[in-house]
């Protein structure tokens, strides 16, 4: 799919503006009348057209985050210590297309922002914060995501120490019930999901059974913090 957007050309302006940009944009939310080629090309120029405004904007919010948020701005420091002078040059901001999640991090490559996910700047300060504690365990606990251990833990303390499980994020998405599980049971939903996608995990079955196995000390490894803040 991604091979033949790439060799996809940009529409001509008139079908970028106006009436005619409003009219495609509605039949591809309905898919009225939208064969797969048009999908296809609605996404190439929706891309081409919106990535400088999605960037700038995404961009912006993370020169805000890494001057202003604690949390960050802690993990940031903590990763100098280990002797790796991370910046803002570690932290691109790019379009993800069709991914559904919010960043990244690869080892060779520093941290991805999918601009076309990013709500806006707490949703990318929750989003960096997670993916900079995979930076730090990364580095500080040689983490092999070919374990699925230690893709189980360094996962539950990501969305842990991140804020992107704190409870009324969750009330707002599920409702009152489970209070007191609520942000338990955000963790390891997202570590199940995240293990269950890597390529050496057998099925979803294996990836909670993975998950449990190393939940209790994972769980309770809070470092480089005291504890958990957000």
């Amino acid at each position: 799919m991604s091979g033949e957007k790439d060799q996809m050309t940009t529409s001509p302006p008139e079908k970028l503006q106006g009436f005619e940009w409003w009219r495609r944009s509605l039949q591809y939310r309905t898919g009225l009348g939208l064969s797969a080629q048009e999908a296809k090309q609605f996404e190439h120029d929706w891309l081409a057209t919106k990535k400088p405004l999605l960037n700038n904007a995404a961009e912006e919010y993370r020169d805000w985050v890494l001057r202003y948020s604690p949390t960050v701005r802690f993990m940031m420091d903590h990763i100098r210590k280990l002797g790796f002078d991370i910046s803002s040059k570690h932290i691109v901001c790019e379009p993800c297309g069709d991914n559904l999640k919010s960043g990244g991090f690869h080892e060779s490559e520093g941290i991805l922002l999918c601009s076309d996910q990013i709500r806006d700047k707490w949703h990318l300060e929750d989003t960096l914060a997670h993916e900079l504690v995979h930076m730090y365990d990364y580095i500080k606990f040689d983490v092999n995501l070919k374990n699925l251990k230690h893709h189980a833990c360094t996962e539950i303390r990501a969305s842990m120490l991140s804020g992107e499980c704190r409870v009324m994020n969750e009330i707002q998405k599920t409702g009152l019930s489970n209070f007191g599980e609520k942000f338990q049971l955000c963790i390891k939903r997202r570590a199940v999901l995240s293990v269950t996608a890597n390529p050496y995990c057998a099925n979803k079955e294996e990836a909670e059974k993975v998950v449990n196995s190393v939940w209790q000390s994972c769980f309770n490894d809070t470092r480089p913090f005291e504890r958990v803040y957000r």
